[in-house]
């Protein structure tokens, strides 16, 4: 390796280093930081990236099989299935009808009709690691519109695949003087023939050559040689895909998918995933790095009009889509916005339909920048939706009658009916205690309607609700939401209008709790703490301790853990507060430390079940002996 190459490495890393942090901060995604990374290290700004950089490049392009080896891996067969009518149905749908839509218009633009085959089925996908990572950020991943979007990225991931196989057909120009290896030696029919050889033969590496490696690497119980043996798959089937002149990465997503359902599936995940991701970031940032922003200054109009017209025809057939597979109005709009740029895969896609011969660098040239411009525009795209779109629609969707809640009159209101909710109301009403129930999902009232559950659809933030509710005669109010900033300020309305309205809560974290304790809520509860207690009572209880023991010893620690989250809410926010937490963190394993659990082996033996149906050979059918809180 020369001082060059050293010299553009070092400059790559840093980039990343510098630009994706303050791009995730910015919500705008690591993906657009390594693009912009590239960007400002390119030639057009600052320069740093010389022809050195092509070595840089080619080592980078290895992070795409590694990425479409672990997609590979969450493609198990089950999952599949399971969601085979979404992913499939509105997936295929999306990726055909997209595809058709954009080829049409290149063919009417006056591309040769292969060309515009190509970019539509390019066009067609869209940013995995965008999409995923901003519905997430925003809770829409669980809405019904994110879940459709998922789906569809799944296909469209699982698209690559038969993407790759038609490429070759799809050859507008001949190779000069090609070499023995190269595909425009061949027929077009003899390489797609090569495509289902290669695939049958990377099936039966996995079948029958891998699992048994690994398995012997299981035994042998060394971590550096599973990791050799993870990367020696990646590397080996993308070089196999190298010497028949076909795509490493389609190599690779089949190695991942024959391995999805392997028991070594997580151990692979693991070994590969640092790799996978500084990998494909070096990629993003060379693809930054070649944006011809000069082409972009020269053709401004040319490229501004596929950005334009990708993202709007997009946009259409999406919306299109969401009405014909019904989802709701918001979810229909969520469903567009969020797919309506062009993917990340695209890079990859136009890289190949270059190998391919299927178009020049001439032609790709305006599509990586447009590709790029497509990714750049999601947040504000997002940041449209958001503020202009969902509030017009919803307040639309509001008209429903469930908001039209006749003036209730029960000791108990609850906001928010999912899994806490849920709890509490179950356990009320098993006790004959009255409960009016707010929920703004509209799915999850459809859903605890038909259990024969009464649930009004509405926002608890709304003060002719609570009214309605019956808040102003009502004992306690539940506030079970699990969004944190619309519980604060549900918590906040319902203080301020009903100050004698005792307040228990649900809370996220501990800066939460102190939120809501501050706001005057008499009880808030960490939404996994109770889960995570009696898991560690359990975990007790199988090291060998007797039930009654792990359950004394482990309210001691509760007992402490509560004290101390009362008396930290007073240091949060200030520099004393780690040495504080530190401080409690070691009080709490010296109070442990101090009991010795022996002393309590004969009183607890009595509340040991286990003990009590050896020891007197309690009849199976009886009822169980109860254990005492």
């Amino acid at each position: 390796m020369t001082g060059g190459v050293l010299a553009m490495v070092l400059v790559y890393l840093a980039a990343a280093v510098v630009f994706v942090p303050i791009a995730k901060r910015l919500g705008l995604g690591a993906v657009l930081g390594y693009l912009v990374a590239g960007v400002i290290i390119g030639p057009f700004v600052l320069g740093l990236v010389g022809d050195e950089g092509h070595s840089v490049t080619h080592f980078a392009e290895f992070g795409v099989p590694v990425m479409l080896f672990l997609v590979g891996l969450e493609l198990r067969p089950g999952l599949l299935w399971q969601l085979r009518k979404p992913i499939f149905g509105l997936g295929g749908a999306q990726v055909v009808a997209t595809a058709a839509a954009v080829a049409g218009v290149a063919v009417a633009a006056g591309l040769h009709y292969k060309i515009a085959i190509a970019v539509g089925l390019i066009f067609a996908s869209s940013s995995t690691a965008i999409v995923l990572s901003t519905l997430a950020e925003r809770n829409l991943l669980k809405t019904q519109g994110g879940q459709a979007s998922f789906s569809v990225l799944l296909f469209q991931d699982i698209a690559v695949v038969p993407i790759f196989a038609v490429f070759p057909l799809l050859a507008t120009f001949a190779v000069i003087a090609p070499s023995a290896g190269d595909a425009g030696a061949r027929p077009a029919w003899q390489s797609a023939l090569l495509v289902l050889a290669a695939v049958a033969g990377v099936v039966a590496i996995g079948r029958f050559v891998v699992r048994p490696v690994f398995q012997f690497l299981a035994t042998v119980k060394v971590r550096e040689s599973f990791t050799a043996a993870a990367l020696l798959i990646v590397v080996g089937i993308a070089y196999l895909m190298y010497l028949v002149d076909l795509s490493a990465a389609l190599g690779t997503f089949l190695a991942g998918v024959v391995l999805a359902d392997s028991e070594y599936r997580h151990e692979l995940e693991t070994d590969l995933e640092p790799f996978r991701g500084l990998l494909l970031g070096l990629f993003f940032i060379s693809i930054g790095a070649q944006i011809d922003f000069g082409l972009i200054g020269r053709e401004p109009l040319m490229i501004g009009g596929i950005v334009i017209a990708t993202m709007a025809g997009k946009l259409i057939v999406l919306y299109a889509l969401g009405r014909l597979f019904r989802l709701d109005r918001s979810s229909r709009w969520l469903f567009a916005f969020a797919l309506a740029q062009i993917g990340e895969f695209a890079f990859v896609l136009l890289t190949q339909g270059q190998k391919d011969h299927i178009f020049t660098a001439a032609v790709a040239a305006p599509l990586v920048a447009a590709v790029a411009l497509s990714m750049a525009l999601t947040p504000l795209m997002f940041i449209v939706l958001e503020r202009f779109v969902l509030p017009a629609v919803t307040d639309r969707d509001a008209e429903r009658p469930e908001d039209e809640i006749v003036s209730e009159d029960t000791p108990v209101v609850i906001a928010g009916y999912g899994r806490f909710g849920q709890m509490v109301g179950r356990i009320l009403r098993a006790n004959q205690i009255g409960v009016t129930i707010l929920d703004l999902d509209p799915e999850m009232v459809e859903v605890v309607r038909r259990l024969g559950v009464k649930v009004y659809y509405g926002d608890a933030s709304r003060m002719d609700l609570l009214h309605a509710a019956g808040c102003a005669r009502a004992k306690l109010f539940v506030c079970a939401v699990d969004d944190k900033e619309e519980a604060t300020k549900i918590v906040e309305q319902v203080r301020h209008h009903f100050p004698n309205l005792t307040i228990v809560s649900r809370c996220r974290d501990r800066q939460h709790y102190w939120e809501l304790r501050k706001l005057g809520c008499i009880a808030v509860f960490r939404e996994t703490f109770g889960s995570a207690y009696e898991a560690g009572i359990a975990s007790l209880i199988q090291l060998g301790y007797r039930s009654y023991t792990a359950h004394r010893l482990a309210r001691r620690w509760r007992d402490h853990e509560e004290r101390t989250l009362e008396d930290l809410g007073k240091h949060w926010g200030t520099e004393s507060y780690f040495a504080q937490a530190k401080q409690r963190m070691e009080e709490a394993e010296r109070l442990m430390r101090d009991v010795d659990p022996t002393v309590y082996l004969e009183r607890d033996a009595a509340w040991d079940n286990e003990s009590l149906r050896a020891d007197t050979q309690v009849d199976a059918a009886a009822p169980p002996v109860a254990e005492r809180p």
